[in-house]
């Protein structure tokens, strides 16, 4: 791969038990990406869960019920879901608070109310630092496939000279009798 392909839209998961927070995350992002919205930790779960699982999920910290430290550390614990890019929404910028979502696995944290352009610019960044990694995951494999099938021809290569060494020896041995001078 050559490029990076941004020509499908990505889909970006925002989960927010405010309902305006939705509704004004969702406009600003529904031209350029494909957009799903979850007012709750737990139907922000299944939603990952489904069959098409999003790119990238905005995430509110502060929810009735499941918060947002909760649902990434569920998300981060399950090697189905550990590569999603989460970016925490905070109401309020606390540094303990901060430290504690990025050690859950969080990518980013954005304060409220936020910059759209500081949002938009985050998420395009973070696409592609995740369209890159799967790139390499991609690379990796097919360069681990490529070490294995030569490896495999080293040794089938280095069996054949071993063989072909014994030959030769048991060649010097017969013909060692027929030497015309010591």
């Amino acid at each position: 791969m050559d490029t990076l392909d941004f020509t499908e839209k990505a889909m970006i998961l925002i989960v927010d038990d405010t309902p305006e927070n939705l509704t004004l995350m969702n406009n600003l992002l529904k031209d350029d990406y494909k957009v799903k919205v979850a007012n709750g930790g737990e139907k922000a779960l299944k939603i990952v869960a489904s069959d098409s699982p999003p790119d990238l999920i905005l995430l509110d910290i502060m929810m009735p019920g499941m918060d947002g430290y909760e649902v990434c550390r569920q998300l981060k614990c399950d090697p189905s879901t550990s590569d999603i890019p989460v970016i925490f929404l905070a109401g309020r910028s606390e540094m303990e608070d901060e430290k504690k979502g990025l050690r859950l696995g969080a990518v980013d944290y954005i304060i409220k109310p936020f910059n759209p352009h500081i949002v938009l610019a985050r998420i395009t960044n973070h696409l592609a630092l995740k369209t890159m990694a799967e790139a390499l995951k991609d690379q990796n494999v097919f360069l681990e496939i490529e070490v294995a099938k030569r490896t495999a021809e080293l040794v089938v290569a280095r069996d054949e000279a071993e063989k072909r060494k014994e030959e030769i020896e048991a060649s010097l041995v017969e013909t060692r009798p027929l030497k015309l001078f010591p």
